[in-house]
């Protein structure tokens, strides 16, 4: 008896009967990459409902997974009758891309086959095909309202990192419950997010069981340019898809040349990694912030005044200190959360999955206290951690000021120096000017630190009509106290650097 033959293998036969649509190989029977292959076979393995791909753009995802929904159509590895399939994407423009594939992929077709689908090009962007049981294909934009009461057999939703967060998931949400209905199947693709607690990032992250991830991001902080990596988020490179090695290449010492918002933006959507695009009110942007990183064996000694900055916790939130050396650049960062709850269950409600955890490994972050962090075992667990070293100052919020007073005097640093800062346009300003500043200077460097990695990225600042920044979360959930006790640090010690020092000589008037 003939063993039956699997989904993958039918829709792999199916997708080399089609023509490729357009480029500079278009009219070409469609050849598939290895990394195709490998995302088709694993996204339709019995047992996975959903298909995860994350990669750079430019690799052929749209049309891979255009081809995959014609093939759903006419009924090549799923029989069931009445197929109803669905390309779901940010806006009508962009559906209409994935739309124009499936019509690209159906012009290549022999003309007796193409005569048999319906197209309507109108209000709605559908496809009917009366054969094999029958099938209709929708392209719809991110609103979930469209989609209630379907039960489509198949999904595709493209680029789902950039979707409108709420609509997005309403939309995602709608789709996979009426998925259930009919033992269907989702493929989710795009490149990146900007960050973890997107949505796209926690299927890749932690993905339900019945899902398929197939990622394809270079590990964080190498050199835009760096070929290798570059290949790891765009594999079509090597097999003729998209871009050559050489244009990426190119691109990217551009991107580099230009910084700013045209590097994060290739770092992004070329590099595939989990950068902010959005970078007119960033504090700092990857970058900018990687040329303050150093080996271990390169960080500058522990010489001259001690800054201790410190962004005091409420209620169950994170505590942050940073120790800035200023006369030699040293950063040491440190983050403490209570100890109730966990830090896997805090990493979970916040969106970054097991990034307390991993913080908590590297010795970048501590629990303290049970509730809440007590800010005088706090600050004498800070004094310990300098070693010996004298703090010649600390300085924190001025409104938290009745707190520090009590922890100051219980932790024995009464008499170290507090500098008090407001955290609104006024000082804030001023303190971040200086914090940039220095670390544009090289006046900054720290040994790299997912802690601080972290809190740089969900940092933005809030600009006011005159032109003053004061920091500020990107989002509700992130956490960017390490950011602010590291420019409270800094700024202070730029400030003590560049006081005139008294050489101790007395004029005489007679």
């Amino acid at each position: 008896m003939a063993r039956p033959v699997s989904e993958a293998t039918l829709a792999l036969d199916f997708l080399a009967t089609l023509k490729i649509p357009e480029g500079k190989l278009a009219g070409k029977p469609m050849k598939l990459a290895t990394y195709q292959k490998e995302f088709v076979r694993g996204a339709l393995t019995k047992n996975v409902n959903t298909g995860v791909l994350s990669i750079g753009r430019g690799n052929a995802k749209t049309a891979l997974s255009a081809g995959l929904a014609l093939g759903h159509l006419v009924g090549a590895f799923d029989p069931q009758p009445r197929r109803e399939i669905i390309l779901a994407a940010r806006n009508r423009d962009q559906a209409k891309i994935a739309f124009g594939f499936v019509l690209g992929f159906i012009a290549g077709l022999p003309e007796d086959e193409q005569a048999l689908f319906k197209i309507r090009r109108g209000q709605v962007l559908e496809i009917e095909y009366p054969g094999s049981g029958g099938g209709l294909l929708r392209c719809i934009a991110a609103d979930a309202k469209t989609v209630l009461g379907g039960s489509p057999t198949f999904i595709v939703m493209d680029e789902r990192a950039a979707w409108e967060p709420e609509k997005g998931d309403a939309l995602e949400n709608a789709l996979l419950s009426g998925m259930g209905k009919r033992d269907g199947r989702a493929l989710i693709i795009s490149t990146s997010a900007p960050d973890d607690a997107n949505t796209f990032s926690r299927w890749i992250d932690e993905p339900p069981p019945g899902t398929y991830v197939q990622e394809n991001r270079p590990e964080f902080g190498l050199p835009a340019d760096d070929l290798p990596s570059l290949l790891i988020a765009n594999p079509g490179a090597k097999e003729g898809i998209g871009s050559t090695p050489e244009w990426l290449q190119a691109q990217a010492q551009r991107a580099i040349a230009r910084g700013g918002h045209a590097l994060s933006s290739f770092r992004n959507l070329n590099r595939n990694e989990r950068v902010s695009v959005e970078n007119r009110s960033v504090l700092v942007t990857v970058d900018e912030w990687m040329t303050a990183e150093v080996t271990p064996d390169a960080l500058p000694p522990r010489e001259g005044p001690c800054v201790l900055g410190v962004d005091l916790g409420g209620s169950r939130s994170m505590s942050a200190a940073a120790l800035y050396w200023p006369l030699t650049g040293r950063l040491e960062t440190v983050g403490a959360f209570p100890s109730v709850p966990g830090l896997g269950d805090r990493g979970a409600a916040d969106g970054v999955s097991e990034r307390y955890l991993t913080m908590a490994e590297r010795r970048e972050l501590v629990t303290l206290g049970e509730n809440t962090v007590p800010p005088a075992a706090w600050l004498a667990d800070l004094h310990r951690r300098a070693a010996g070293h004298p703090v010649s100052a600390i300085t924190g919020d001025r409104f938290r000021w009745a707190e520090f007073s009590e922890a100051l005097q219980k932790s024995g640093l009464a008499r170290v120096p507090f500098v008090s800062r407001g955290m609104g346009w006024k000082d804030g300003s001023e303190d971040v000017e200086r914090f940039r500043r220095a670390l544009f200077d090289g006046q900054v460097k720290t040994v790299p630190s997912l802690l601080l990695r972290s809190a740089f990225a969900d940092a933005i600042v809030l600009i006011d009509p005159a032109g003053n920044a004061k920091l500020a979360k990107a989002r509700s959930k992130g956490r960017i106290d390490a950011a602010a006790a590291t420019i409270l640090a800094v700024a202070e010690g730029q400030r003590m650097i560049a006081r005139p020092q008294s050489t101790g000589a007395r004029v005489g008037f007679g």
